[in-house]
């Protein structure tokens, strides 16, 4: 079973910064992507930024030049550096692992994990 754990949510003023980190732990031989979407009240979930297992990455356009994804291949980890929050930011961010292999059957799954609030206040 493979768990994505969350961390590094909160409280912070507009104009400040967060960093947060998605960790996946289990049995798992590889993972292609890794991102962090976002779900305010009322609103789809949307993507925030995606990285791959080559190193590419893309950003939604709401957060470019603002928030910074970046990812330890090592350690299935992935962090989202958000500078320059603004109160339209605040929203529950989940972490997902996308095309995930944990056994010999090479068969690709997707997790997600359980959200972690992020509010701004004005």
């Amino acid at each position: 079973q493979v768990q994505l754990v969350e961390s590094g949510g909160g409280l912070v003023q507009a104009g400040g910064s967060l960093k947060l980190s998605c960790a996946a732990s289990g049995r798992i031989f590889s993972i292609n992507a890794m991102g962090w979407y976002r779900q305010a009240p009322g609103k789809q979930r949307e993507l925030v930024a995606r990285s791959t297992s080559g190193g590419s990455t893309n950003y939604a356009d709401f957060v470019k030049g603002r928030f910074t994804i970046s990812r330890d291949n090592a350690k299935n980890t992935v962090y989202l550096q958000m500078n320059s929050l603004k109160p339209e930011d605040t929203a529950v961010y989940y972490c997902k692992a996308e095309g995930v292999v944990v056994d010999t059957t090479f068969r690709k799954y997707d997790y997600w994990g359980q959200g972690t609030q992020v509010t701004v206040s004005s």
